[in-house]
């Protein structure tokens, strides 16, 4: 069975992924793009396979079963201990660090999902579709001294937003997850997408950064057989 694992920033250590867990809808902006009320609701979440993490500096292989694959720029958090009903209070205490990732959605699959009222997965967990830095360590307050989160498609901006306008905080999420399913050290929580989501092309290439984080995730954008 493959092992899968980041690296950590400034350490030999690597960091061993156990669970991808993505939050949908979690800053109102995108939420209004997607065609939803921005209200505060119970956030959902749902997950990607070990198989859809990708390091840093991979090719994207854009996949031949889709005609529309998007660009989902997130903050990512990774866990640092189980813990099930965790309090919001607490969640401070199970967080590892941070990395920069990107949620590869084919969105024509999850539109055709949706309309036959069948679950979206396909279109969320293929292969190789939660790209991510190395991992950052650092303390829930150290999230302080980063700024935007920025994507740029072939140089050109396309995604702007602040972790601070998420709808849910981190320390809230980690509750609301834990409160259904046992978080676990080497978990990672892939924490929603600010506005602008948008179609990718082969040839394109993507740099995701987080304003203030020591390390931008770069994805080259080839086709399925490359």
């Amino acid at each position: 069975m493959p092992h899968y694992s980041l690296p950590v920033i400034d350490s030999t250590e690597a960091f061993s992924v156990n669970k991808i867990i993505c939050i949908g809808r979690n800053y109102a902006e995108h939420a209004r793009e997607m065609g939803h009320d921005p209200e505060r609701e119970p956030p959902f979440f749902f997950f990607k396979p070990q198989s859809a993490l990708a390091q840093n500096g991979e090719n994207f292989h854009y996949p031949d079963f889709s005609q529309q694959v998007e660009h989902e720029l997130e903050l990512v958090v990774a866990i640092s201990k189980a813990g099930n009903k965790i309090s919001a209070t607490d969640a401070a205490n199970h967080v590892f660090g941070f990395a920069v990732g990107l949620d590869m959605t084919c969105r024509d699959l999850q539109k055709e999902a949706k309309k036959l009222g069948r679950p979206w997965e396909l279109g969320k967990g293929f292969d190789g579709s939660a790209p991510c830095t190395a991992i950052q360590r650092g303390a829930l307050q150290d999230l302080e001294q980063f700024g935007d989160l920025v994507l740029t498609r072939n140089g050109n901006e396309v995604q702007r937003g602040n972790w601070r306008d998420m709808v849910w905080p981190i320390p809230e999420l980690i509750a609301q997850v834990s409160r259904y399913i046992k978080l676990e050290a080497g978990d990672l929580i892939f924490t929603g997408t600010p506005a602008g989501v948008g179609p990718v092309n082969i040839g394109d290439t993507l740099e995701a950064s987080l304003e203030g984080f020591s390390q931008a995730l770069t994805l080259h954008v080839v086709g399925d057989a490359q």
